[in-house]
Formats: structure tokens, sequence, C-alpha cells
């Protein structure tokens, strides 16, 4: 599906260090003038509800990134995640929502990374069942899971 811009691109990123700010940087660099950026790094929900009646494509990237900062902030994942699920769900226009899998790997060594592995799963099972199309890419390739 081709959408026509404008296009929002929703990020969720923090520039803390150095490479950060290169890879923040290097993902700016691709977008021309037809991508709207917003920030939103804590506040995604509040940032969708924010953008309701714009009827505009909107492209989140990423959540995982997302989840880390409301974890690493010691905020309520459970209410974070809720919200951010009711937000898509009164979505006026598409929304494509990056994700990573993480759960294909080994089981991480430290709570925080169990913890962290559990609820990003949770989070995608949720994000996926709201989803009209869900897509795995593994070494570039689309494969669709629904």
């Amino acid at each position: 599906m081709r959408l026509a811009p404008p296009w929002v691109y929703v990020a969720t990123a923090e520039a803390l260090d150095d490479e950060m700010r290169a890879r923040i940087h290097h993902h700016r660099s691709r977008r021309d003038a037809r991508w709207r950026t917003i920030e939103a790094p804590f506040d995604l929900s509040k940032a969708l509800i924010a953008l309701d009646d714009s009827r505009q494509p909107i492209v989140i990237d990423c959540l995982t990134l997302w989840l880390s900062n409301i974890l690493l902030a010691d905020a309520d994942i459970v209410a974070a995640s809720d919200d951010l699920i009711a937000a898509l769900t009164v979505a006026s226009g598409p929304v494509v929502v990056v994700s990573n899998e993480v759960g294909l790997g080994i089981v991480p060594d430290t709570p925080l990374g169990r913890r962290f592995r559990d609820a990003q799963g949770q989070l995608n099972q949720r994000v996926a069942a709201l989803a009209d199309r869900v897509f795995l890419l593994a070494a570039g390739l689309p494969l669709q899971l629904k």
C-alpha cells in the first residue's frame, strides 16, 4: 500500500551518547521534507493522541527503544503499555509500528534483561493483535505473519 505524504515519523530514541547521536543523525538524513518528525521517548501514547485528527500516515520507530526508556526510568510498564494500546486503537490514520523480536535468542542472564524480554514479547503480542498485518524481517526479507 502506498500512502501519500506528508508522513509522520515518531522517534523514540534518545541521544544519550555520541554513537546514538550519529545513528539519529543518519536516520534524519534519510528523511526528506515530506516527513514530520516527533520525538516521543516516553510519552508515545500522548504523541499519538495529539496526532489523532491528522489522519496522516504514522511510523513509530521503535517500540523496543520506547520500552527500554520506560523500563530504565522505572515507570509503570503495564500502565504505559495500556495507554499505548488505547492510543493505537483509536488512531485515525494508518500506523506502522517498528519493534524488535527479542525472544528468539537465549534467555537473558540478568533479572532486568529477563524483565525487558518478557515485557517486549507481551507488548509485541498486544500490538500484533491490533494490527491488520504483521511482518517479521529477517536478513532484510519480509515474512508476513498476519
